[in-house]
């Protein structure tokens, strides 16, 4: 099954499959029926505090890469939810950031590749 991301702002279209919100938080000015979002994945985003010292730093790039993939090693449970839902049908990793090529769906979308 094929697995992409993309941002959450971006209209849906056929491509999608499964929509899999991977933000721990809601996206701003967005509503719920125009998020068209099929399953809201809170715990597999990362932890705050990562988030917070991330602060979409592009610097801190490859020191987050490593510190997520290690918040995911130790979240198992919320790894295989998300493996359980891609499992049957193509899917969409849904985020909020602005920045197309330093955020975690990036992280999680290679992470998923590898386990």
């Amino acid at each position: 099954m094929a697995l992409h991301i993309k941002r959450i702002y971006e209209p849906k279209d056929g491509k999608d499959g499964m929509r899999i919100l991977v933000d721990r938080l809601w996206p701003r000015g967005l509503n719920k029926q125009d998020a068209a979002v099929d399953i809201w994945l809170k715990d597999i985003a990362p932890s705050p505090a990562l988030r917070r010292w991330f602060g979409h730093d592009p610097a801190k790039w490859t020191e987050f890469q490593q510190r997520y993939r290690d918040e995911l090693e130790k979240n198992p449970s919320a790894v295989e939810e998300l493996k359980r839902q891609i499992r049957q049908e193509d899917a969409t990793l849904l985020y909020a950031a602005k920045d197309l090529h330093h955020n975690h769906a990036i992280v999680l979308q290679h992470f998923l590749g590898k386990v």
